[in-house]
């Protein structure tokens, strides 16, 4: 488990999970007015999951109904006592809501359980903390951590009203709290941050100029956390991107040049995984990294097909897609994992026409969703002639490098092409077409 002295820790302050040993947990779910038990359940075991990815064992877990949140503990008083007493019991160190806690909700938990209590969104962010590798990863993650605790500052029990003087013009008032200046210094980190981020995002556009000239379709890698994104990128590429059965095990994107089966490339991007109720905050931290997937030219969408709620997970993806801007973007649905359930993945193409199903571990059904990828992005291109001089080698390479040729004639002028190109490749030899 990571170092709590590192900044991740240090930023997120007494909400991480510490990760020395393997803490018992609490998870508390509350079914409120317009969701059923069923729904709760299934949110309750897919944070069993993160929180075993974060490092930390699920001891007991506590359910309630109730029309609205209460404003004090979030669940009621007496199954806040009782939550209480069921930490006693299992000996659990910390307590984890599946819904989302105010600052004032968090407080006064802590203070009847007398032990920390959290939410889900604290423990994503403890997994992204874990994960992120890269500068501009670790700077999103950093941002969303110190937006995550600037709120929940609060001041220390045996801490004094006012910890530093105010120099000559102290008779007229006491200098800043404590409290204060540790907020002054996360919202300065905050700024310092984000600008970061803003210059990392310059960097990241100049990249993708670079391969937007190279007259390649973008087709970007969406999906679920653990559905197999990275493991199909591998399968593709042979990219070499780190692959666990375990939620979020990759956060920074990864971009290869792929052949589809007619022999046209593009560049295939694997992306960050979602999950249900992404914390907003990580998809605003995180904009600059997912703003690939709105500016693809398709999206394949990886989905879980062996999962227990594939629908779930779709709609959690769009949900996110939506967030960001990316709704519009076409998407091919790929349903993974028929190695471990054949017939559910066969069951989900069947209710999802135009979708497809593969291994992308065992490598099953990876030629026909290639061609149905191709398929699809050969109709968004556009068909165009060319008549290339026969001295332009240069330029019938291009061609054939950055889109598929139909034909081929040799007149006494030169070569007359017809050929598959993106739009922005035919912008580029627009001197050489001579119809569409």
């Amino acid at each position: 488990m990571s170092n709590p002295n590192s900044p991740y820790n240090q930023a997120l302050g007494q909400t991480l999970i510490e990760r020395s040993v393997r803490e018992k947990i609490v998870i508390v779910g509350v079914t409120l007015d317009g969701h059923d038990d069923e729904e709760t359940e299934a949110s309750l075991d897919e944070l069993a999951l993160l929180i075993d990815t974060a490092g930390a064992d699920v001891a007991g877990r506590l359910v309630q109904r109730r029309d609205t949140p209460d404003h004090t503990w979030y669940v009621g008083k007496g199954k806040a006592e009782e939550l209480r007493d069921l930490c006693l019991a299992v000996d659990a160190d910390t307590v984890v809501f599946d819904n989302e806690l105010s600052p004032g909700q968090q407080y006064n938990l802590e203070k009847l359980l007398g032990r920390t209590a959290i939410d889900r969104t604290a423990v994503i962010l403890d997994i992204f903390a874990q994960n992120a590798h890269t500068l501009e990863g670790k700077a999103q993650v950093e941002l969303a951590l110190l937006r995550y605790r600037l709120p929940r500052l609060r001041r220390g029990a045996n801490a004094k009203l006012s910890q530093q003087r105010g120099g000559v013009g102290s008779r007229f008032g006491s200098g800043e709290t404590k409290l204060e200046v540790d907020r002054r210094r996360i919202k300065n980190r905050i700024s310092r941050l984000e600008h970061e981020l803003v210059e990392l995002g310059h960097t990241r556009d100049l990249q993708r100029k670079g391969r937007s000239r190279s007259g390649l379709a973008n087709v970007v890698i969406v999906g679920y956390t653990n559905a197999g994104k990275s493991t199909l990128l591998n399968r593709l590429t042979n990219a070499g991107v780190l692959v666990e059965d375990r939620l979020f095990a990759t956060l920074d994107p990864t971009t290869r040049r792929l052949s589809l089966p007619g022999g046209e490339p593009v560049l295939l991007t694997d992306t960050v995984g979602f999950v249900r109720r992404l914390p907003h905050g990580l998809v605003e931290s995180f904009k600059s990294t997912l703003e690939v997937a709105t500016r693809a030219d398709y999206l394949v969408h990886v989905v879980d097909g062996s999962g227990p709620d594939p629908d779930g997970q779709i709609d959690a993806v769009r949900e996110v897609l939506r967030e960001i801007g990316a709704e519009a973007v076409p998407e091919l649905l790929v349903f993974n994992k028929a190695d471990l359930d054949p017939q559910a993945v066969a069951d989900a193409v069947t209710w999802h026409p135009g979708s497809v199903g593969i291994s992308a571990h065992a490598g099953t059904g990876i030629d026909g969703f290639l061609q149905t990828l191709s398929d699809r992005l050969r109709s968004l291109s556009t068909v165009v002639e060319l008549l290339v001089p026969y001295e332009r080698g240069d330029v019938l390479a291009a061609i054939h490098r950055e889109g598929e040729v139909v034909s081929t004639t040799h007149e006494e002028d030169g070569v007359r092409v017809r050929a598959r190109l993106a739009d922005a490749s035919a912008g580029r030899l627009v001197e050489f077409v001579v119809g569409r």
